[in-house]
């Protein structure tokens, strides 16, 4: 058979690399980027250290506002799907890469997996809500994480091609961790296991906003241990707009400003923290798999399991209530670590899903 896999954003890099080594065991695959993101910190770095292979196709479409995006990568993902005319589309996720490779794919009569299926923060608000919904709308496979997500959708009235299969993320968690020990970053930034913290801001509700992104810079600094801030190039570009850059400086023992890592250096970051607090949804489970508490700085998350098992707090961007939470885990952690989104085989199960037709 042949698939196509669209992926653009560094998210989808990391949940394309399990179910792409298990798709080329047996099949032939396809891979477009879409180039949604695309300096090396954010992209090339994800294919060596994961080992995913080149793209086939790198479409180059790089940022800008989602209406431009979103088309841009439509006409370059069509182009493509006529020339190759593949058995099935696979997309990852809810960025606009996601949206528009189901679009692209559907309007075509391929038939579309979309993993990461059911997923629902609610608020539609969110750019990415609304690529979920789409998305699943049109999917021939929907590849739920959870039962929760499973709930979610046949609340909506889809229930033909649900598949409980568990989380791919858990799959590279289970992967890697053992070769991110191996990592030095925390000798390289002068850092002591459990005496940081984690920091990562990225989305638009907390970026767009110059007030809101100060408060978020200005709170890193008032924590009980350093922060170490891999700076998004979405956050380091809305710092300059909003004349903000001077809190990306400074003093480097309360704030550590640094570039976006590879995959295997935030894994060790991340399970070394004394805490995580991040906008980011990919993070919020990585946290959770590694046993590491975090503050989610947003007022709903996706992974509302995570907030369930004790483990993720909502904290929103207010900084009072950023302070609380985060001294509220130094002093507790969760003593129950339920196993959540499936045992780490995900990529196996949707590959052998896929490979029957069944839907």
């Amino acid at each position: 058979m042949q698939y196509v896999t669209i992926v653009g954003a560094r998210p989808q890099f990391i949940k394309a690399a399990p179910l792409s080594q298990e798709l080329r065991r047996q099949h032939r695959e396809f891979l477009i980027h879409t180039g949604q993101h695309y300096d090396d910190n954010m992209s090339d770095v994800f294919f060596r250290e994961l080992g995913i292979p080149p793209p086939d196709r790198h479409l180059g479409v790089g940022s800008g506002p989602h209406g431009q995006q979103t088309a841009a990568m439509l006409i370059g993902i069509e182009q493509i799907l006529e020339e190759i005319q593949p058995d099935v589309a696979i997309v990852y996720g809810d960025t606009n890469s996601t949206l528009a490779g189901a679009l692209a794919a559907v309007k075509m009569h391929i038939p579309v997996a979309h993993v990461e299926a059911g997923l629902r923060s609610f608020s539609r608000g969110m750019p990415e809500e609304i690529n979920r919904i789409v998305t699943d709308s049109v999917s021939t496979w929907l590849f739920a994480p959870s039962q929760v997500s499973v709930r979610q959708l046949a609340s909506e009235g889809v229930a033909r091609g649900v598949h409980d299969v568990g989380d791919v993320m858990a799959d590279c968690v289970r992967h890697f961790a053992p070769l991110a020990a191996r990592s030095d970053v925390l000798s390289r930034l002068g850092l002591h296991a459990g005496e940081y913290y984690v920091a990562t801001v990225h989305r638009a509700s907390n970026t767009d906003e110059p007030s809101r992104l100060a408060d978020l810079l200005g709170v890193f600094r008032q924590l009980p241990y350093p922060v170490v801030f891999p700076v998004h190039p979405r956050t380091r570009a809305a710092a300059g707009r909003h004349g903000l850059k001077h809190l990306l400086g400074g003093n480097p023992t309360r704030l550590m400003t640094v570039e976006p890592l590879g995959y295997l250096d935030m894994l060790q970051l991340q399970r070394n923290a004394a805490a995580i607090l991040t906008d980011s949804g990919g993070m919020q489970k990585e946290a959770y798999y590694l046993g590491v508490p975090c503050v989610t700085l947003r007022e709903e998350t996706e992974w509302v399991e995570t907030v369930e098992a004790g483990w993720n707090q909502l904290a929103g961007t207010e900084p009072s209530r950023i302070v609380a939470v985060v001294e509220a885990f130094r002093f507790s952690r969760p003593e129950r670590h339920p196993v959540l989104y499936g045992d780490g085989t995900a990529a196996a199960k949707i590959a052998r899903i896929l490979g029957d037709r069944d839907g």
